[in-house]
């Protein structure tokens, strides 16, 4: 019977939200494309300010990227772990089971974030120093 509600709660508000969204027509295929880069002045006053733009795609760049999508989605995982961690807890109602389950899955989706976080700060800077060797190999040359 919980599992019919939550069924029938979940396509209910699947459909309000596919209701409540309409399309965006940003981009008439008449009119041309808008090349956001070119067009929005943002590369000029990157430029301005110092900083280099730089497209090329590099294997750095393409492992940089993979990285920070695993770690992004293990991130909500462990974001989902806690806050249903907390819903348990909530609905424990004085069972010290329950509870004591809540408190270990809370702590250990808290260790697993912290270790994420972790990963991504120390993958962050070990590609950035790659990005950057690589860029300064390839002026000197």
């Amino acid at each position: 019977m919980k599992l019919i509600k939550f069924f029938f709660t979940i396509i209910f508000f699947s459909l309000v939200f596919q209701i409540n969204t309409s399309p965006v027509l940003a981009d008439e295929p008449n009119q041309g494309s808008y090349n956001f880069k070119e067009q929005s002045g943002l590369s000029a006053a990157a430029t301005g300010a110092g900083y280099e733009i730089n497209d090329e795609k590099t294997i750095e760049s393409y492992i940089g990227q993979i990285i920070n999508i695993v770690l992004s989605v293990l991130g909500v995982v462990f974001l989902i772990l806690i806050i249903y961690g907390g819903i348990l807890w909530m609905t424990a109602a004085g069972n010290e089971e329950k509870v004591k389950k809540a408190k270990e899955l809370i702590t250990e989706a808290l260790i697993g974030l912290v270790i994420v976080l972790a990963a991504y700060a120390i993958s962050y800077f070990i590609i950035s120093q790659l990005v950057n060797n690589s860029l300064n190999s390839n002026s000197t040359l």
